[in-house]
């Protein structure tokens, strides 16, 4: 049988987070870079666990007016700063709450950055390195971040996406191109079980890609997000996948 983990970016001021909590077996909480406060991340702790869902820090540039998604902001010492901070506080939250920091994501130019340039990437897996527990890192299956946490020993989980559209290249249509994010739960639905049971993707070339991933991303932020999840959680059920929390190789 096939199985996967499927996660959802949380603490980005959604109001379903409870529902969609009871659909995915993985979180990423955003920890301030791009969204959250330290309610909406004690908040979202507390319902995870309730959940029984695996909590992990969504760190990202301190960009709230962009939502984080604009290349390259900072870079360096100031870049380890701010990363660190966001997810001390959110390690700060979950020990308080008992509960476990299990990875981190980086969100959006961030995780783009990390697995196209060396010095982000060092900068990131830095952060992990120093976490208490040394947490997993999720990111693209391929890449600089990925290379570096395989060469420092580091758990990566590989992580594909259900609701974004591909490239032949295997990178992410760019979210100003038409078609970029996928809204149609049915697509998205199918994609995920394409990607979880056969390891492919239909790119935007319509041609067919090779994708391995450990985990399953869906937006908490995306209209219609909670549709979406419970389509992709009936499908994967449908098909036999087992979705469940990630675990250590």
């Amino acid at each position: 049988m096939a199985s996967i983990d499927l996660n959802a970016d949380l603490g980005e001021g959604e109001s379903t987070t409870a529902e969609l909590l009871a659909l995915v077996s993985s979180c990423n909480i955003a920890c301030g870079g791009h969204a959250g406060d330290i309610d909406s991340m004690s908040r979202t702790v507390l319902l995870a666990a309730c959940a029984g869902v695996a909590v992990g820090a969504h760190p990202a540039y301190p960009d709230r007016a962009g939502f984080g998604r604009r290349s390259r902001q900072l870079g360096g010492e100031a870049l380890y700063e701010t990363l660190s901070q966001q997810v001390s506080t959110l390690v700060n939250i979950t020990a308080d709450h008992g509960v476990d920091l299990t990875h981190i994501k980086p969100h959006g130019a961030l995780y783009h950055d990390a697995a196209q340039h060396e010095e982000v990437a060092d900068v990131v897996a830095r952060v992990v390195d120093e976490c208490p527990g040394r947490p997993a890192i999720v990111g693209p299956p391929a890449g600089r971040l990925a290379a570096l946490a395989g060469h420092l020993g580091m758990h990566y989980v590989p992580e594909a996406f259900a609701d974004r559209c591909y490239r032949a290249d295997g990178t992410l249509l760019p979210r100003d191109r038409p078609g970029a994010v996928l809204d149609d739960p049915d697509a998205v639905a199918a994609q995920a079980v394409s990607i979880a049971t056969r390891a492919r993707v239909r790119a935007d070339d319509g041609k067919d890609i090779e994708i391995s991933a450990a985990t399953l991303c869906v937006h908490g932020d995306t209209p219609g997000a909670l549709a979406i999840a419970r389509a992709v959680r009936d499908a994967l059920i449908a098909a036999r996948v087992d979705v469940h929390r990630p675990g250590r190789s």
